[in-house]
Order: structure tokens, then sequence, then C-alpha cells
């Protein structure tokens, strides 16, 4: 996936309706299919007449890609996954005519969850290009499409995000960082809203906020303190633990556009960490605006045991996101060994041309069975300000801070 394409796959990506067992490339030769599959399963494409020029097997041991009618192999030595047993796996296959090459992988379409690759070799480049890019149609069968994208996996696509002012040309070219103006229009209303220099925390009013903060987790009877030993069971019942809690204070109200409140600042512990959990399909922006935060992304969201794919700390003042399609399924943690408090504040938004608006994340509990977890509020604000303000006043005996 380039960079130029990117935000125009996301709406593109999520609206895509099957109809029947056949779709039409978005752009001829080139893209990418996401689809689920319980069993075996198999994508074949045509050219514009209707003659097939390449098969793809999803078996239970291995993707077999095969050129038609020859029937000649396309075979990937390092390759031994094809469907898997494991729940909520999705797959994925892309075509690049213009590179010359062919990917598939389990999970979000991206480089790091590739498992089938192959390069068509550098002689008669141009009638192998011409082959691919003639092909115009999907035909599958034992699969359900779930996303069409308009351009091929191509190269990593970094979860820190730069504007204008930041990004140098060093960056483009090692593809360290995503450019805001490659987001979603959606996504890039998010991160202009939070991104200024006077979105801070500690604020001429009240600079000590921060440091209210930090007192009042730390002390018994202060309300940080006492709302996060409360929220001890809030992702598992029967199995409480008071490091799996985080507080979410909410800025503004629920439009009907995101899931929950769309502006919500999150609090999180030394130590403390969310479950693994996806966003609805919403996009997002996560900016840290105190401490830092490990981000571990997961190809899917499964009951099963599924390792990460990445990790990523991220620091005061960075800036990542979240797609309909990609970076959804995530768990974040405040590191044991961290000397602060992390501090975030996490905007969800629905796409335009989004019709479903699930109103919930799904998330791991400790028995790793799927639940749904209503994004509420610990309290607002304006509220929570005021009680920092108040327990700060308290703690320094400055009773006349009081405003």
């Amino acid at each position: 996936m380039t960079y130029s394409s990117f935000s125009r796959n996301l709406p593109r990506a999520l609206y895509f309706k099957q109809a029947t067992n056949k779709a039409n490339l978005i752009v001829h030769g080139q893209g990418v299919i996401l689809f689920t599959a319980s069993g075996p399963c198999n994508l074949t494409f045509s050219d514009a007449s209707g003659v097939v020029g390449l098969k793809v097997s999803f078996t239970d041991s291995k993707v077999l890609v095969n050129l038609e009618p020859s029937n000649e192999p396309l075979v990937d030595t390092r390759n031994s996954k094809g469907v898997v047993s494991q729940s909520g796996a999705t797959y994925w296959f892309s075509l690049d005519s213009h590179n010359l090459r062919l990917t598939a992988g389990i999970g979000e379409a991206r480089i790091e969850t590739i498992t089938y690759s192959f390069q068509f070799p550098s002689t008669d480049t141009n009638s192998r290009k011409a082959f691919l890019e003639a092909l115009t149609t999907v035909e599958v069968v034992g699969l359900q499409i779930t996303t069409m994208l308009r351009d091929p996996i191509t190269r990593q696509v970094p979860l820190l995000v730069k504007d204008i002012h930041t990004l140098t040309m060093d960056m483009i070219d090692a593809g360290t960082v995503l450019p805001k103006a490659n987001l979603s229009l959606m996504s890039q209303k998010l991160y202009d809203t939070i991104s200024g220099k006077a979105f801070v925390l500690d604020t001429p009013d009240f600079p000590q906020f921060s440091k209210a903060i930090e007192a009042s987790i730390r002390t018994p009877g202060r309300w940080c303190y006492e709302r996060l030993k409360e929220k001890a069971t809030e992702f598992n019942k029967d199995k409480p633990d008071p490091s799996e809690t985080y507080l979410r204070i909410t800025l503004g109200e629920n439009n009907g556009e995101s899931p929950g409140i769309p502006y919500v600042m999150e609090i999180w512990p030394v130590g403390h960490y969310s479950p693994i959990h996806n966003h609805g399909g919403a996009s997002a922006v996560i900016r840290v605006l105190h401490g830092s935060i490990e981000v571990s992304l997961f190809p899917f969201l499964s009951s099963d045991n599924v390792a990460p794919f990445a990790k990523k700390q991220f620091s005061k003042g960075d800036i990542t996101w979240i797609s309909p399609t990609l970076n959804q399924v995530h768990q974040l943690k405040n590191l044991e060994g961290n000397k602060n408090t992390c501090i975030t504040i996490q905007c969800y938004m629905y796409e335009q041309e989004d019709r479903v608006h699930y109103d919930y994340f799904d998330y791991l509990d400790a028995d790793g069975v799927k639940q749904q977890f209503d994004p509420d509020s610990d309290m607002d604000f304006a509220k929570f300000k005021a009680t920092m303000k108040r327990e700060w006043a308290e703690q320094m005996g400055c009773w006349g801070f009081l405003i």
C-alpha cells in the first residue's frame, strides 16, 4: 500500500458489499481482497472476456497459486500456512502488476502479516505485466469478501504521524513516519483537533494538572486512587485485576458519529494496561500528552493465543492512528519501570460512508472469551479538572487557589 493511495483506500475498504461470488477489481491488475473463510477456499482471477489467468487456493496447510490455463505453480517455498484454526482469523490476497508481485497473509493486510509471496522473474517483464494488468474480475468459492482495496501491499505503513511542519525528506525516504495528509479525511479532522501547540495538559490556569493527577493516583481516599480500585472487575467480573484498569475522562458529547464520546482523555498508571481489543471499525487518532505508552498490534481479535506482530513505544507529543482496516486490534500498556503515569487523548469517529456504527469495542477477557465493552465515561473533563484542582489545593494548603 503506497502513501499516496492510503487515504483513498479507507472508505472504499469498509463498505464493499458482496452480492454474488464475483467482484470487479477497483483497478485492473492490482488491489487487495480481504476475506473470511471457515475452511479451504479459492479465488480465481479472469480478464474482461472471462478467461481465467490466475487461481489462488488457501488450503489447510498452505497457499497454492497457479497460472492458468497452463496450471504452472507459483511457489513460495517458505509458505506453510493457509486457512488456520484460530477463531476470528481473516485473510487477504494482493495482486501487484506494477511490481510483478503476488502476496497473501492472515489478519490485517500489511507487510507484517505476509505468509505467501511470489516475485515474477525479471525476464519477459512486459508480457508478464500485460498479463497481470488484463485481470479485471475475481470469482470466489468458500469465502466471503469483506473488503477490497484499490492498491496492492507494497511497503510497511508507519505508525507515527507527522504534519507538514515536522516532516523531512529523510523521513519520507526512509518510510519512518506517515504524513498527516495521508490519513483519511475523518482522521485528519481528528488530528487537527488535538495536535495543536495549545492542546496540552498543564495550562496557565492549572500548571500543576499532571502533578495533581499523579498525586491523586498515589493517595488513598483521592478520586483517581479510589476510582481505579473500583474498576478492578471492569473487564473480568469474576477475576479482579487492579492493573487492567485505566481512567476515561470524556470531552464533549456523543453525537452519534463515534463509538461513545469521540474525545477521551485516558489515564494509565505505571504497570496498568488494557485488554486486547478492537475499535468497532472506527478511525482513531491517539496523542500522548504525558509519559509514554507501549502499543502492541495484533493481526485479528481471537479467543485463541495470537501473538502481536508489532510493538512500539510512544512518548509525549507522539501521535499514532487507527483505520477501519489497519491497527484496529491492539493492547496499550504503561510499562513497569516507567516513572510517570501516561495520559493520552484518544479520538474516535466513523468514516462518512459507514452505515453500521457498531457502538462497542470487542475485547478478550481473562479466559480469552470475546466480550463487548461499552465505551463509557468515568467523569467529564470539566468536572475532573475541578476535582484535581480541589485535591491539589487541599494538598498544598492553598485554599485561595480554588477558582
